[in-house]
Order: C-alpha cells, then structure tokens, then sequence
C-alpha cells in the first residue's frame, strides 16, 4: 500500500530536537517511510499512484508511543495495593494475581483487553513482563500479532524467594520453559513481536539461572529486561543476597546480563559506579514515574542518566504504575523532574540536593520540558529497546509506526483560546501549543488513528 500524509508533522530527532513541520509530508510504501519533508518539496508525479490523506488544521502526525515497561498480568490489580511499599506490594497483590494465570480463559480474556487498550492510547510498542506460566504467555504474544501491535514478550523467570504457589522449580526448568517459549515466538515469524529475556530481578532468581538466562540472551540474539534500584528496601536485600557484587547493576553484570539490548526498570537510586557500568555496556532505563510515586519509590533523576549518558525510555509499570497510557508516564515524568527541581534549588532536604557551593557557583537544574518528555516516549523508547534503526520517528528508511492527533474532540478541543490570542502567532508556534496540549492533557479520544508498520490499527 502506498500512502503520503499531508499536513502538520512533528518528531524528535534528538533529546532537544523536535522537528515541526506545518505544512508537510510523509510518504509510505508497504510500510516503510520512503520520504520526508516540506509539501513544496513533494513531487505529484512520484506520489501519483499513493493515495493522499490531508490533515485538517486541527490533527497533526506523531511517532507511536513506546512503553518500555509494562507488566500485562497486573492489569486487574490498577489501583490496589498502592498505599505498601515494593516488597509488601509484590506480596499482598501482584504473586497472588499472576498465579491466576494458570487459567487460559483469564489470561486469554485479560491479554485481549490490555492489547486493545495500550493500542487505543497509542502504544505502538510495548515490552510486556508476562508471568511465569509459558503456555499462556503464549496468549500475549498470539494476540499482539492478531491486534498489530509491535513489541516484546518475558517469560517471567522466578526461582527463589517467591510464594510457593508462584514460583519456578529450579533453574533447569525455568531454562527448558524459556527455551519453549522462545522457539514459540520464533516459529510464530512476526516482524513485530520478539521474545525478551526476563529474569523478575535479582531477589527472586538465584545467580545460576541469571547466568543461564545471560547465555540465552547470546546464543538466541535476545533483547533482556528486568528490574534495578527500585526500592531502598530492595537494594538492601539485593546486597545481602549478593555480598560479593559491588553494586545492584553488578549483579547482573557479572551473569552476562547487561548488555546494549537491555533495559531496566526503575533505577531510582543507581550509584555513580553503575552509572558508568550501564553507559559502557549500553544498558538502557525504563524510567517509570508513576509506580516510584505510587509505590514510594523515589524520585528518579532522569537528567542525571541522560549527563551519564545513560539511554532512557518511559515505562507505565502497570500496576505499580495506575495508568496504560504512555501519555500519564509523559505527565508523571515531567512532575517528578519538576519536583527535583525544587529539592535540588530550594534547599528542600532530599534525594540529590545540590550542596551549597554549587549552588553559589551558579549551578543550575534543568527539569525537563514536554518536548524533551515527547523524546523520551519516542525516539528515546526506540533507542532504550534497541529498536532506533527501525522505528521512533519519521526518517526515511524506517517503518511507519505513528499516531493521527487530533485536538479537536474533547478534552484538547474544549481548550480553545479565543481568536484575539492566537492571530498573531506563526502556524509553528500554534502548532507547538497543540502538541504541548496533546501532551499535559489529551487522551485517547484525541488519538484517532493508530498506525504500526504502515498498517492501521486503530479506526
């Protein structure tokens, strides 16, 4: 199918480059992103043959949302369990919910929603934790591939330091379970979902089966995704079980863990040390705002990653995380780096306060902006799953995964500013406040179409 979109285009070609384009276009052909650019620069006798889809002043094109971290099973639980910390949480509410998915019929009725839903609020891809069961793992991965959603698939791997009635029987188990469910997802020979190494983290598997994982991860060319430095709690027993490792990160750096296809949740109180681990191995952050709130995690310091040169996308964490839109993940994130802001230069005692003499020598915080949020749940989600040569925004050669916006059903389209305040503003000016208003309050109603490698997913 061969396709060009006219109109109003915007995506970021780095953390502080956000392309607006307000009268242009982006041409398709099976899939495939074949030109971009300005509508004077598009020529009719090379798109004669595609079929022309014209926004209107009110719609603008944007890359799909990635969700670097979501965990499917935990749907049911949004909401619950929010007033206990980590561990209390995993205890009380998530072990006894992904126990249930023995059953096919839950976890078949379960999957079907959560994919529909992501989709409706625009994930175009998601790397999904399943749970430890493989044959409905299954389930997740064959209704991805039915609805056209791109992403990744864990086998939850979990074999100590869990409830009885969830947990793995040993690594050699664990090991034969992945390897199924990993032929499984290869023989299904999608272009859009892969299988992910996941190992829960570093509490619940013994350092064995992280080592076997850490050779899967090699010998099947594999993405990995876990947890780190969620929780002070957490830390402490991560040291207690691991007294050798030098730091969290250590311990999955010493089984071959980390790599430049590895993504971990959370890393709310990463050391200095580990910064510069997961900057030389490649190893990327799922940063999850909402659950650290949520949970009383802490507050991660996303700028702090991105100086260390840390790769950073944006998780919703569900159900640590309260909501499956990327979009809330994009409002929790700038809050939290607004928050930093203040403990960092007002004096407010707290996680990484700026000492007084960096602060008398002129030394600033710069929270981050929604354009450099819009990065992070784009471009800098592909970049965290290693999936940047592929998909994250509009440049030639890359697959079309994008959102059709439009702001004018509710809630953008009751926010309109009287003609006396915009008529002396340039269409890029106005543009640029459409897409700050699709990012601090646009929903689902707004994201009217949903496009995976060409193909609409959303009508």
């Amino acid at each position: 199918m061969k396709q060009v979109f006219i109109g109003q285009i915007v995506h970021s070609k780095s953390l502080d480059e956000l392309e607006v384009l307000e009268n242009g276009f982006v041409a398709v052909n099976d899939g495939m992103i074949e030109a971009v650019g300005d509508h004077s620069q598009l020529d009719g006798s090379v798109v004669s043959e595609y079929e022309r889809i014209v926004l209107s002043p009110s719609q603008f094109l944007l890359p799909g949302l990635i969700d670097c971290h979501i965990h499917a099973p935990q749907v049911p639980n949004i909401g619950l369990g929010l007033d206990k910390p980590l561990l209390e949480w995993l205890e009380s509410y998530t072990f006894p919910l992904e126990a249930n998915y023995r059953d096919a019929e839950f976890a078949s009725r379960v999957y079907k929603y959560v994919v529909s839903n992501t989709i409706s609020h625009g994930t175009t891809t998601a790397c999904y934790f399943a749970s430890i069961f493989t044959e409905t793992n299954k389930i997740l991965v064959d209704e991805m591939v039915r609805q056209g959603q791109r992403g990744f698939v864990g086998k939850v791997s979990s074999n100590q330091m869990c409830p009885d009635f969830y947990v793995e029987c040993n690594t050699e188990t664990s090991v034969k379970d992945n390897v199924d469910f990993i032929r499984y997802v290869m023989e299904r020979k999608s272009d859009l979902v892969q299988p992910v190494i996941t190992p829960r983290f570093a509490i619940t598997c013994d350092e064995p089966l992280m080592r076997e994982l850490g050779k899967l991860a090699k010998q099947y060319s594999l993405n990995v995704q876990t947890h780190v430095s969620e929780n002070l709690g957490e830390i402490e027993t991560v040291k207690q079980q691991y007294p050798s490792a030098p730091h969290y990160s250590g311990v999955y750096d010493e089984v071959g863990l980390l790599t430049d296809r590895t993504v971990l949740a959370h890393g709310v109180h990463l050391e200095d040390a580990e910064l510069k681990v997961l900057a030389a191995r490649g190893t990327s952050v799922a940063h999850c705002p909402s659950s650290n709130t949520n949970l009383g995690s802490g507050f991660c310091d996303v700028r702090r990653l991105l100086d260390a040169r840390v790769k950073v996308g944006l998780g919703t964490d569900v159900s640590g995380g309260s909501d499956m839109s990327i979009l809330a993940a994009m409002r929790a994130a700038l809050g939290v780096s607004q928050h930093l802001n203040f403990m960092k230069t007002q004096d407010v005692k707290g996680t990484g306060k700026l000492e007084q003499s960096a602060a008398l020598k002129g030394e600033k915080y710069i929270p981050l902006s929604y354009k450099q949020a819009l990065f992070l749940a784009t471009l800098g989600g592909a970049q965290a799953l290693a999936l940047d040569e592929k998909i994250g925004n509009f440049q030639k050669g890359k697959q079309f995964d994008a959102l059709l916006i439009d702001t004018e059903p509710q809630p953008i389209g009751g926010y309109k500013l009287p003609a006396s305040l915009t008529k002396d503003k340039t269409k890029v000016q106005l543009l640029l406040e459409l897409v700050q208003k699709f990012v601090y309050v646009g929903d689902d109603r707004n994201i009217v179409k949903v496009y995976v490698a060409g193909k609409q997913i959303k009508t």
